[in-house]
């Protein structure tokens, strides 16, 4: 998976997001492709006397087209399930289409491939045992104990690949990591219940989520757990009785297939009880087994009623240009991140970190009290999530309430019980956006202890030892970052300060005075900021008003550096100065709209 989203950045320009989803979509195309030799083969080993490429190729759509998968193809990381999905399908395609490949086990090379890119890829062998009992033992589950020693001598190999791959996926994860769960029987008595939704699901996508609210179960007498393992003893009988006649086992393989590929994340408790990015797998033995059923249906119906298959076909095209369309209003909603997160905040309101994220955006675009209004939503339904008392501690900070901000700062390193980098890092930047340097480098200290990797914590470390002359520690520093980060930019500068004693602002400096221009000014004025040097930013922007009056950012800059100084009538004044001459520049009418607010609160 990392290779392959490697190969992306690299052909997209970095983060290009185009790049990315056109890979994942070739994948997705070319899976759907090896399902219809896959789809073709299993039909016709249970009705030989029958053209089933209509079956097939509807089967095959309507998996295509499915609104749920919308979900996995969309969500650029989950490329591990197509990944590990798409060579599953081309192991099982190798072994029913090729007897070379089933000689020299060349089919079992792309599911050791697929378990790199997610575990559940050893389902393969499992699902492997299903398929050589049904068709080609042509055996039922009521044979299972005479027939269970022929079909294990065929499936040793995978069942041995498969259980290796596994150990060696599971020796190279990182000692600090967690599958996120919190009661094992808990997640356990919901999954029954679970599967039931995502059973449904297939049949009615009307209620996806990019990140569910659901919540494990408390006790087994709950009446959805009761109605889940119902469903669940109602399901293995049915794929008992199913498996007993040759013309029904493409809908027991298909069912068994189902449960098999949820088995993984039904069974390890996992931090989200569910999630529908999970159905990509599992959907695959659906789409045989409900096409199959129907197929056999509309074949027995035309044998006895006239104008059967033709309200067939009508039926298919109109299911199958439904689930186009619902795809289609899912795209609409990953389209943006605001599109997303408020279609979770809607979907799932009892989802903290959809709460957050949402708020994040208005945070990010000017709108605290709206972004207050859903950190404190997400606090109520997730109120030990370390990463939502961050985020409300930023917020608080930015809107000059530094008491609360260490507060909310502080329970993100609590809740966290100290393992989050992120709760030290934003503590330490807080502190020394204070002046309080000796506390913000302890807490980056234990940010390292934790993670030497955080380039962010590095700079940061840097900034501090560059503002206090601490020259030998920045040097130190500086070299320490470069081991992390080879060729870091930013570290060379500093290196550069801690072996000089001047920094390149004195060197700006110079070459300013020297030839000025209005764009030199306004780099000067910018780099003065963020050295929070804002007089002498608010004075070099004027330098750059001298020269071109109509100079938006100039304006801006002077707005941003009186906001700092806590002066809002003056931000307001230089925020809508730049708006006069670029209505379209956002970040001044951030600045302006923090501005009025911080005034709003001023006179109250």
């Amino acid at each position: 998976m990392s290779t392959t989203l490697a190969v992306d950045y690299a052909l997209g320009g970095k983060l290009d997001p185009f790049w990315f989803q056109v890979s994942t979509f070739i994948w997705f195309l070319v899976q759907g492709l090896l399902m219809f030799f896959f789809f073709q083969l299993i039909f016709k080993r249970c009705m030989p006397e029958e053209k089933n490429t209509l079956s097939s190729l509807f089967a095959i759509a309507w998996y295509l087209l499915h609104p749920a998968n919308a979900e996995t193809i969309n969500y650029i990381i989950s490329r591990s399930d197509t990944l590990s999905t798409f060579f599953v399908v081309l192991g099982f395609t190798l072994y029913t289409c090729s007897a070379v490949s089933r000689k020299y086990f060349i089919y079992l090379v792309p599911v050791a491939i697929g378990s790199l890119a997610k575990p559940t890829a050893v389902m393969f062998a499992p699902i492997l045992f299903v398929y050589i009992l049904f068709f080609e033992e042509h055996s039922g589950f009521d044979t299972l104990l005479s027939k269970s020693w022929k079909v294990g001598k065929k499936t040793v190999p995978a069942f041995l690949l498969c259980a290796a791959m596994y150990l060696f996926v599971r020796k190279m994860e990182p000692a600090t990591w967690s599958a996120g769960g919190t009661s094992a029987f808990g997640y356990f008595i919901t999954q029954p219940y679970v599967i039931l939704r995502y059973f449904t699901t297939f049949f009615f996508p009307i209620d996806l989520s990019a990140d569910t609210d659901w919540v494990t179960f408390t006790s087994i007498w709950n009446i959805r757990c009761l109605v889940g393992f119902a469903f669940l003893a109602t399901f293995l009988v049915a794929i008992y009785g199913l498996s007993m006649q040759r013309p029904s086992r493409p809908i027991a393989f298909g069912l068994c297939w189902f449960l098999l590929a949820l088995l993984p994340s039904s069974t390890v408790p996992l931090a989200e009880v569910m999630n529908d990015h999970r159905l990509f797998f599992p959907y695959i033995g659906l789409v045989i087994s409900i096409t199959w059923a129907l197929t056999l249906l509309v074949r027995r119906l035309s044998s006895t009623t006239a104008g059967v298959r033709p309200a067939a076909y009508v039926a298919a095209i109109f299911l199958l240009g439904a689930c186009a369309w619902g795809t289609w209003q899912r795209n609409k909603i990953w389209a943006t991140e605001e599109s997303l997160w408020k279609d979770v905040t809607i979907k799932s309101p009892g989802n903290g970190r959809g709460q957050m994220n949402y708020g994040l955006i208005l945070m990010g675009r000017g709108d605290y009290p709206g972004a207050e209004s859903y950190f404190e939503k997400g606090l109520q339904r997730w109120p030990y999530y370390s990463y939502l008392h961050i985020n409300m501690g930023i917020l608080k900070e930015a809107e000059g309430k530094p008491q609360e901000a260490e507060s909310f700062l502080k329970n993100g390193i609590l809740n966290s019980q100290g393992t989050n980098p992120e709760g030290f890092f934003y503590y330490a930047r807080f502190l020394k956006n204070q002046k309080r340097y000796p506390e913000a480098l302890q807490y980056l200290k234990k940010l390292f202890q934790l993670t030497d990797a955080h380039i962010n914590g590095h700079y940061l470390q840097m900034e501090i030892l560059q503002e206090t002359e601490d020259y030998p520690a920045l040097k130190e520093a500086a070299l320490q970052t470069l081991s992390v980060s080879a060729n870091d930019v930013t570290a060379q500068y500093y290196l550069n300060i801690a072996e000089t004693g001047h920094s390149k602002l004195d060197e700006l400096v110079s070459e300013t005075k020297a030839r000025p221009t209005a764009e030199g000014w306004l780099n000067l004025s910018l780099t003065y900021f963020n050295a929070q040097r804002y007089m002498d930013c608010i004075q070099a922007a004027q330098e750059v008003l001298k020269l071109n009056p109509a100079y938006a950012e100039a304006w801006n800059n002077i707005g941003a550096a009186y906001g700092q100084l806590k002066n809002w009538d003056k931000e307001i004044a230089a925020c809508e100065k730049a708006l006069q001459i670029k209505p379209t520049m956002e970040l001044a009418r951030n600045n302006l709209a923090f501005a009025k607010l911080m005034q709003k609160e001023k006179n109250k």
